[in-house]
């Protein structure tokens, strides 16, 4: 063994360590827990979309695809995009195919923002927003969501404003507290930052889990929003194949070109014969069009059957998540309560504190629906004894 000493490093993220979910995954996985804490599904995705992939392989799909995405698919987003939000992006120019959303959201935040400048992020937040903000020489700004509601509150997002603000990441429908945006919300957004130089970037990675008949607002829908916006979503997520971390980007051309300078250094490119693949899959609408219904089935399960437990479900319009309050069970903080869930009840959640910078008690906890009925099932029948 060498005595040589390995070179100290001062780290980028001084502050990142083990994140919460892996925590409690292997929390759940040493105790035999239903695992609702990680937001994945259990269950395969359409044998169609397999066929298809594997169509692709067998047919030679199997170099480098261009960097940008492989046409099909770009044009398959196009008419989506069209279709559900009436929106026209150039197939060329304004949309890229991307590692999965989190190295989207890295990609786009450092080609845009420079040390010195601040991007605004909302309370609780996905746990990649701050790091790639950090890594790009940026502050974040932490505004809270309103607690209770989780609905924006543009005054405090407005006092947050700076001549160095570079950007807002926005979320909807929401990760974690399952809330959507409203198109009069989107409109305050619009006002709030019409005369400026501030760029949006709208993660809408659960844009078809979206419940009760309502829509799902894109910053598509409004042209205003668009011209400033990079749209973020996941083919993972919409196809039950969250493993397969394949997404894209939808800007106008000039912000593209920005992303795609840092883009073709830091991936270059995607998995060829997956991009063909859900091409052919993407044909069909109906292949994300019946999402709504496929999962509003299993979140109406999940609440029905919490009602036979002292945990209150909050409402959830969008999204695969549940939060509960769990204030009539225990008094412990989130994160010992989500671990004793684990360990004592044999269901794991996370809980809602992992998501704001600091933490913030509320005694919240999420759960993922985004299940086999008899899974969710199983851990109803657990959670029955609360």
């Amino acid at each position: 063994m060498s005595h040589f000493p390995t070179p100290a490093l001062t780290s980028r993220l001084p502050q990142v360590g083990t994140t919460i979910f892996t925590v409690m995954s292997a929390l759940a996985q040493s105790h035999g827990a239903v695992n609702l804490g990680q937001g994945f599904p259990d269950f395969d995705c359409d044998p169609r979309l397999l066929d298809a992939v594997n169509d692709a392989m067998r047919a030679g799909q199997n170099q480098y695809p261009p960097m940008i995405g492989v046409p099909g698919l770009r044009e398959a987003v196009a008419a989506k995009i069209d279709a559900m939000y009436g929106h026209a992006y150039d197939a060329g120019s304004e949309i890229t195919i991307t590692a999965g959303a989190t190295q989207a959201i890295i990609t786009i935040v450092l080609a845009i923002v420079h040390p010195g400048d601040e991007v605004i992020v909302l309370d609780p937040c996905y746990d990649s927003y701050e790091p790639s903000i950090e890594l790009s020489g940026g502050t974040a700004v932490h505004v809270p969501l309103t607690p209770g509601t989780f609905e924006p509150d543009f005054a405090l997002i407005e006092a947050a404003l700076s001549p160095r603000t570079r950007a807002i990441i926005v979320n909807t429908p929401h990760n974690p507290s399952a809330t959507v945006w409203s198109a009069a919300q989107m409109q305050q957004l619009i006002e709030l930052l019409r005369g400026t130089d501030v760029i949006v970037v709208s993660d809408e990675v659960y844009e078809h889990m979206v419940y009760d008949g309502a829509l799902h607002q894109s910053v598509a829908r409004f042209a205003e929003l668009a011209q400033r916006s990079f749209i973020v979503s996941s083919f993972g997520k919409t196809y039950h194949v969250t493993g397969w971390k394949v997404g894209y980007v939808v800007a106008p051309a000039s912000l593209t070109a920005e992303f795609r300078k840092v883009h073709q250094f830091n991936v270059f490119t995607v998995n060829t014969p997956m991009q063909h693949g859900l091409a052919h899959f993407m044909a069909d609408a109906s292949n994300h069009l019946r999402l709504p219904a496929f999962y509003q089935h299993k979140r109406d399960l999940f609440r029905a059957g919490l009602a036979s437990t002292r945990l209150r479900p909050l409402v959830t319009t969008g999204s695969y998540f549940q939060c509960v309050d769990y204030s009539a069970v225990s008094d412990l903080a989130e994160e010992d309560f989500c671990k004793w869930l684990t360990t004592e009840i044999g269901v794991a959640a996370i809980p809602l504190s992992a998501f704001y910078q600091g933490g913030f008690e509320q005694r919240i906890a999420r759960f993922c629906f985004a299940k086999k009925d008899e899974t969710l099932n199983l851990a109803l029948t657990r959670l029955a004894r609360l």
